[in-house]
C-alpha cells in the first residue's frame, strides 16, 4: 500500500535537506511513499483536508514541528471525536494506540496515521507505521525494460513477489521488490541472479556496493570532472566508507587546469575541444597517474543551459572510464535542464565503471 506523507510547517517547504532526510528515514521503515502534501502553518484549509483524509482509506504520516505538534493533535481529535491526554510529556489523542518520544500511532476507521514531530538538528523520531510487506531493491544493467519484464514476471509469480521498474539512466534499471514473506524475495533475487549473473547487483545502494567491492579487493578510484563539478565525488563521499577507496578527485573546469593538473595535451584540446573523446581519455589517464588509483572516471560536457553549438548541442557529454588494463570512452546526449544533465552524466559514468571490470563488480 502506498503511503501519503503530509508535511505541516513552513520549514518543511523551504528546508530541502531536512525534508529529504525525513523522507529517506520514512522510506527505510514504511511502505513506498506515494503522495506528498505540504501545508503552511497558517493554511485555513488544513482542517477540512485532514477530515477528508481520516474519512478515507490508507496510511498517513503527518510530519510537523514542536510548535505545531499539539495543535495538530487538537485538529485530529476534532476530526475523530477524541480528547488529548498527557503521555510522556506529550499531548496526544487518547485513542493513540502506540507512542514513542515525538511519535504516536492512531487508528481511525480505515486509516492508520503516524504523527511525527521533528525540528532542525534533531534526530528522526521512530516511525511507528511500519510496512507489513518485506521490501528490497536491486539493480539490473544493460537490459531493456521489456526484456526485464519478460524475464522476471514468471519468476515473480513463482515466488509471489511484486516489482516496479524505474529507469535510472539508459542501461540501468532499478527494481523495487515487495512480498509478504522474506524468503520469497530472497529466492526471487537468487533465481534472477542465476539468469543475469553479470548484470544484477543485489543491493539497494549501488555506490555503497561499489565501495564495498573496491575495499574488499584493496582497490581505489578517482575522478576527473568538468561539467559535473564534483557530483561524482559527492555521490561517493556521502556514503560511509568512501575514504577507504577514494583518496581524492580533481574538478578541472578550465582547459588551463586540464593541462596543468591532468597533463591533457594542449594540441589535443585545441584540435578536438574540451568536450571530446580524446580529452576525456587524457583526463582519465592523468587522474590515474596523479592519484595512483586503480580506476578513474572522467566527464566533460555541455550541461547548459547555454554553451551548445550545432555540432555539440547542450546535453552533449563525453565520459571516460579507465582501469589499469583498459579504457573506454562514450559520446552521449542527455535531455533536461543543467542539473538533470549533470545527474544523468554521473549515473551513466557509474554504469560504465561497472562494465569495465565485471569480474570485480559482479
Amino acid at each position: 500500500m502506498k503511503l501519503h506523507v503530509i508535511f505541516i510547517g513552513n520549514k518543511f517547504i523551504y528546508n530541502a535537506p531536512l525534508k529529504e532526510y525525513i523522507l529517506r528515514s520514512i522510506e527505510k521503515e514504511s511502505d513506498f511513499v506515494g503522495d506528498i502534501t505540504f501545508f503552511k502553518e497558517s493554511d485555513n484549509s488544513l482542517f477540512l483536508y485532514l477530515e477528508k483524509e481520516f474519512n478515507s482509506k490508507g496510511n498517513i504520516i503527518i510530519v510537523t514541528s514542536k510548535q505545531n505538534f499539539s495543535t495538530i493533535g487538537k485538529l485530529i481529535c476534532t476530526v475523530t471525536s477524541d480528547n488529548q491526554v498527557l503521555q510522556d510529556f506529550m499531548l496526544i489523542p487518547q485513542k493513540a494506540s502506540v507512542f514513542e518520544e515525538r511519535s504516536y500511532l492512531l487508528e481511525y476507521n480505515d486509516v492508520i496515521a503516524n504523527v511525527l514531530q521533528i525540528d532542525e538538528n534533531q534526530k528522526m523520531p521512530q516511525v511507528l507505521l511500519s510496512s507489513k510487506d518485506t521490501k528490497a531493491t536491486i539493480h539490473i544493467f544493460n537490459e531493456d525494460i521489456e526484456t526485464i519484464k519478460n524475464i522476471l514476471t514468471p519468476i515473480a509469480q513463482t515466488y509471489d513477489v511484486r516489482f516496479s521498474i524505474i529507469l535510472k539512466v539508459e542501461g540501468w534499471i532499478r527494481l523495487d521488490l515487495s512480498s509478504s514473506k522474506y524468503g520469497d524475495i530472497s529466492n526471487f533475487i537468487h533465481a534472477t541472479k542465476k539468469l543475469l549473473p553479470t548484470k544484477l547487483i543485489p543491493s539497494a545502494n549501488v555506490i555503497e556496493y561499489i565501495i564495498e567491492k573496491l575495499s574488499s579487493n584493496s582497490k581505489k578510484i578517482t575522478f576527473a570532472e568538468s561539467c559535473t563539478g564534483g557530483l561524482l565525488s559527492y555521490y561517493f563521499t556521502k556514503v560511509n566508507g568512501a575514504s577507504k577507496v577514494l583518496d581524492g578527485s580533481l574538478i578541472t573546469y578550465s582547459n588551463h587546469l586540464k593541462e596543468n593538473w591532468l597533463a591533457v595535451d594542449h594540441k589535443i584540446l585545441e584540435e578536438n575541444g574540451a568536450v571530446s573523446f580524446e580529452v576525456v581519455s587524457e583526463m582519465s589517464d592523468g587522474a590515474i597517474n596523479v592519484s595512483d588509483a586503480d580506476y578513474a572516471i572522467s566527464i566533460s560536457g555541455i550541461a547548459g543551459d547555454t554553451g551548445g553549438t550545432d555540432l555539440k548541442p547542450v546535453g552533449t557529454v563525453f565520459i571516460g572510464v579507465r582501469s589499469k588494463d583498459e579504457h573506454r570512452e562514450e559520446h552521449l546526449h542527455f535531455n533536461g535542464d543543467r542539473n538533470y544533465v549533470q545527474h544523468q552524466s554521473a549515473m551513466y559514468a557509474i554504469k560504465m565503471l561497472l562494465d569495465i571490470d565485471k569480474k570485480t563488480f559482479f
